[in-house]
């Protein structure tokens, strides 16, 4: 069957982080065209790996064009072997929606949201990050 990548419009995201889930979020805005956020896919998956028993998602978000999903994202993700959930935001037009991300985002790829409604934690990064930060965070929002 190979991997999926569900199209979605911006409502996905929404719903997803409004919820009063004890679950952490961990969102991460990316393209196959944005080379730091090719650099650390691999940081998501580690972190998918690490916390599969444990309520933490792990959703990688893509920006790619609609009309390349067959052509260009699918293959990718079977490329790279991607486990984590992907999606594709068919919202083409960025400012209608990134400052619903978060007001401080400049639209730069990757960027990434870390969220936990149930324990209010939210953390927004723009930048390419490494497994230890995304593991710092998340790893604060675990119940010992």
């Amino acid at each position: 069957s190979g991997p999926q990548a569900e199209t979605v419009k911006f409502d996905w995201y929404t719903r997803l982080v409004s919820g009063d889930s004890d679950t952490t979020f961990v969102i991460n805005f990316w393209a196959t065209w944005c080379v730091p956020c090719v650099a650390e896919l691999p940081y998501f998956e580690q972190l998918r790996e690490a916390y599969k028993s444990k309520k933490v998602s792990v959703n990688l978000v893509s920006l790619d064009f609609v009309k390349n999903k067959e052509r260009l994202l699918l293959p990718f993700l079977e490329k790279k072997n991607i486990q984590s959930r992907v999606v594709l935001l068919d919202e083409p037009n960025y400012n209608a929606w990134i400052d619903r991300v978060d007001p401080s985002w400049s639209g730069a790829l990757p960027a990434t949201v870390i969220i936990n409604n149930s324990q209010k934690l939210y953390h927004f990064l723009e930048k390419e990050v490494t497994f230890a930060e995304l593991d710092s965070i998340v790893s604060k929002t675990l119940k010992p």
